[in-house]
């Protein structure tokens, strides 16, 4: 009898950061609220490591192996045939449970094209928010310039550490539950604090951070080594009007449908997320084969593999599902955040 990969219950994954929260992601998963107030981040079904380090990040499969290692001992398994060959053995994907209980400083990140010249790697780092809930008095994010500007004028607040000026340069958008932001490799950004989202990643960890004074250690951990001139060169200067936001910005709270794509149109080249709602419709939603992160947003439901694997789904629950998984079904009152790599003909590359 052939042995199936079937799809794994997560525990949570939240290795040590520079900025507090956590509370949000203890009340989804039904945890205590966070001791240290420093896990403000759940890495899901990560293959990636925090930069620099060693096994940090890493998920660990309850039988005690890295996922990591599983996926690169059987990467048709896990992955498919299609994305093998698009891909090689990178899961190409990193989610993130973010709940940030401060603001984040004004940051960016490497375009592919930039992260092979500087960091060897095939992956920069385009990613995207979906907002699953908010709390405090003025939850908002900051995509994007507000207005064209120089690469000298950048390098100048980077050196002087002009915060405010750096933060009032970007544009300042109120978010509520249901709203998705897709944040191209290279554009500036910011999450406010009372933002929880879940953030879909390309699996890397470079993030060039302008704002390091308040944050950071050192500027080196801002530049990553490269210092600010030359990591500025990776980031997109040029200004985002309302219209241009709206190419990035979508508003998914009203939208009912049993399946809905959350993400904005492009990002697709990247990753893919979709929100399942089986209730409503009364019957079972089908799920092709693909790897995937499963994260329970509310109620109760079932998975259900086509080899006959039985999960009970429930609020807080984060599941990896491979590819060998095959055909399944999600069914129940529940809604279910379904995160994937790119479509193999879809997969994007930044310059």
């Amino acid at each position: 009898m052939t042995h199936h990969l079937e799809p794994i219950r997560l525990p949570a994954n939240q290795p040590p950061q520079f900025y507090r929260g956590g509370d949000a992601i203890a009340a989804l998963r039904g945890a205590s609220q966070s001791e240290s107030k420093f896990g403000p981040e759940d890495w899901v079904g990560s293959a990636t490591t925090m930069f620099g380090q060693d096994t940090n990040g890493l998920t660990k499969l309850p039988g005690g192996e890295w996922l990591r290692d599983a996926v690169r001992a059987d990467p048709r398994a896990w992955l498919g045939e299609k994305h093998v060959a698009a891909l090689g053995d990178s899961t190409g994907l990193l989610v993130k449970l973010l709940d940030a209980g401060q603001r984040l400083p004004v940051h960016f990140h490497p375009t592919d094209a930039f992260a092979q010249q500087h960091f060897d790697s095939h992956f920069g780092k385009t990613e995207a928010w979906i907002v699953v809930g908010t709390y405090g008095d003025d939850p908002r994010v900051y995509p994007g310039f507000r207005e064209t500007l120089s690469k000298q004028t950048v390098n100048e607040w980077a050196r002087d550490q002009d915060a405010p000026t750096m933060l009032g340069a970007l544009n300042s958008v109120p978010v509520a539950a249901g709203d998705t932001v897709y944040i191209p490799a290279g554009l500036p950004h910011a999450i406010g604090e009372g933002v929880f989202v879940v953030e879909l990643q390309q699996p890397t960890d470079f993030s060039l951070t302008l704002e390091w004074r308040d944050f950071l250690s050192g500027p080196e951990k801002g530049h990553l080594g490269l210092g600010f001139e030359k990591a500025i060169e990776t980031l997109d200067t040029s200004g985002w009007d309302e219209d241009r936001l709206k190419t990035i910005i979508k508003h998914t709270a009203g939208l009912d449908s049993p399946s809905v794509d959350l993400l904005a149109d492009g990002s697709d080249g990247f990753f893919r997320a979709d929100q399942l709602k089986p209730l409503g419709t009364g019957t079972t939603l089908s799920l092709d084969p693909s790897f995937a992160v499963l994260v329970v947003m509310d109620g109760t439901g079932t998975l259900r593999t086509e080899h006959g694997g039985e999960y009970a789904l429930t609020k807080g629950d984060t599941f990896v599902v491979p590819f060998d998984t095959g055909e399944s079904t999600v069914e129940g009152d529940l809604t279910v955040i379904r995160c994937r790599p790119p479509a193999p003909e879809k997969r994007g590359t930044h310059e």
